[in-house]
């Protein structure tokens, strides 16, 4: 309940403080694709479906596909600078406000990566909400590898405290892991 206070508190903190950047990116993917925000569904906690929305990286028409299966030749110039950054991934703070995400947990998955579900289920990541950034991420962990994914989404899950809650945040901002790997 605390890590929700958390979430809720930082979110819209950083949804306030944070506009005119946000804005900024924004105007600056208008440039780059004509279309700044990419939303997709997700699975989420008890395998509830929400909308992700994060800041578009890849060309419009690119296949809704997990990252590691996508081509690397769809990434924009200015998409490449938000993943490296991990400034993409900042719309989502809309989603932590809602309550369908955390700042921190397992990242969410696409509904047709059924090993990686079936992986996860098993494992009881699912009773917990999705989150920007975890353990795996910092570890450069991503959905290519299902079953090392699982089962470090459910040791952090199983071992997280207050104080890893914001050294897995810290350590994501300080520029920890290299986000999900895109295929070639």
């Amino acid at each position: 309940m605390l890590l929700r206070v958390f979430d809720f508190v930082f979110a819209l903190l950083g949804l306030v403080l944070g506009f005119p950047f946000l804005l900024l990116i924004y105007i600056l993917g208008l440039f780059d694709t004509g279309s700044p925000l990419f939303k997709q569904e997700r699975v989420g906690r008890y395998q509830r479906p929400f909308v992700l929305v994060k800041f578009r990286t890849m060309q419009v028409d690119t296949a809704s596909v997990a990252s590691h299966l996508a081509s690397a030749s769809s990434i924009t110039r200015f998409g490449g600078f938000l993943r490296k950054t991990k400034l993409d991934e900042l719309p989502q703070l809309w989603n932590v406000l809602k309550g369908e995400m955390s700042l921190v947990g397992p990242r969410p998955n696409l509904y047709n990566q059924t090993e990686l579900i079936a992986e996860r289920d098993a494992l009881g990541v699912y009773e917990v909400r999705p989150g920007i950034t975890g353990l795996a991420q910092i570890n450069a962990i991503d959905m290519s590898t299902p079953k090392l994914l699982a089962e470090t989404d459910a040791q952090m899950i199983s071992s997280l405290t207050v104080v890893g809650y914001f050294k897995y945040i810290l350590q994501t901002v300080t520029g920890s892991g290299s986000g999900d790997r895109v295929g070639s």
